[in-house]
């Protein structure tokens, strides 16, 4: 499925099989979860696209070519291919243990082909093995809602008392780690969402109310998954002293005004920037552990246009996942 030009819907197309390079792989695809950032792309909110494009940044499928200096992977073995798919290694970021703020990065589904498509090529560097308690379809939104909602969760540090606004794909994943390491975690959604607020209760939530409300105690950190700059102030107004704000997303709208009273008193706001394979591997292990369950709506590849209207109107209630081939 070919993104051709920005605000314009994917088309079904037959390209030639990619060839896997130095250090890369060639994965046939099994599944590829549906993510916000598809939408951002697809609907001009990020800037210079690679186009014509293939979205998709988590994949799952198996390895059936690796092209040279490779030893990690074999022929056959099952990889997941996250949204960070090449950095220099060279940059000062790189060097300094930061290689999600590479000046250089390719990021996979945005600047480099990605899993809408029965193949894609990827650097094996940026691959990973995927646990074996899950099914391709499961494991799939663990690869960008996961990887990036457990970067966003472990910058609250150790706040007891953590607020999670826009409870997507996302929050519902990193809640599930929040509330099995001990945490009171508060839940906002919508004005008025009653349905999405007593899945957060019955998950494990202390409290869940509309984002406009204050929560009944103060919150040590929050994460804001939706896409929303008005909810900053509104969240930090709802921070204890010395308390983090986390934006968990690629894109937000403007973050209005606020009174500096309300930053005052050492509250930090702050942003998550792609992954690290760090993160990866540490995220995968604690998943499998708890473990962390994945809701999914499955699609075929090309009813992907069909995946993504419904994801930007607000119809999906689990994680869209397009299947390869099946």
């Amino acid at each position: 499925m070919v993104l051709h030009e920005p605000k314009r819907s994917l088309e079904l197309r037959d390209v030639p099989k990619p060839k896997p390079g130095k250090g890369q792989l060639l994965v046939r695809v099994s599944t590829c979860a549906v993510c916000r950032t598809d939408l951002h792309v697809v609907d001009a909110e990020l800037p210079d696209p690679k186009l014509p494009l293939i979205l998709g940044h988590q994949i799952v499928g198996q390895v059936e070519e690796i092209g040279e200096e490779n030893s990690n992977f074999a022929i056959g073995d099952r990889v997941g291919i996250p949204w960070l798919g090449w950095t220099d290694g060279d940059c000062a970021y790189c060097r300094s243990g930061r290689e999600n703020l590479c000046d250089n990065a390719g990021f996979t589904g945005y600047t480099v082909d990605g899993g809408y498509a029965e193949f894609t090529v990827a650097d094996a560097r940026y691959c990973f093995h995927l646990p074996d308690r899950y099914d391709d379809v499961e494991v799939a939104p663990l690869l960008c809602a996961g990887l990036i909602g457990y970067r966003s969760y472990r910058k609250t540090g150790d706040a007891r008392r953590l607020g999670i606004y826009g409870f997507g794909n996302a929050a519902h994943l990193i809640a599930q780690i929040a509330i099995y390491e001990g945490r009171e975690l508060f839940v906002f959604t919508r004005s008025g969402d009653k349905a999405t607020q007593q899945a957060a209760r019955e998950l494990g939530a202390v409290w869940a109310g509309g984002s406009d409300e204050m929560p009944p105690e103060r919150l040590g950190a929050a994460i804001i998954f939706a896409s929303v700059g008005p909810l900053v102030p509104a969240a930090l107004r709802a921070l204890a002293k010395g308390g983090i704000i986390v934006c968990g997303g690629i894109h937000m709208t403007d973050i209005p005004s606020f009174p500096y009273v309300d930053l005052w008193e050492e509250r930090v706001i702050t942003s998550v920037a792609n992954l690290t394979r760090g993160d990866g591997d540490e995220f995968f292990e604690i998943a499998s552990r708890v473990p962390v369950k994945t809701n999914t709506e499955t699609f075929p590849l090309e009813k992907a246009n069909t995946a993504l209207d419904r994801f930007r109107a607000g119809q999906l209630s689990a994680t869209a996942v397009l299947t390869i081939g099946r």
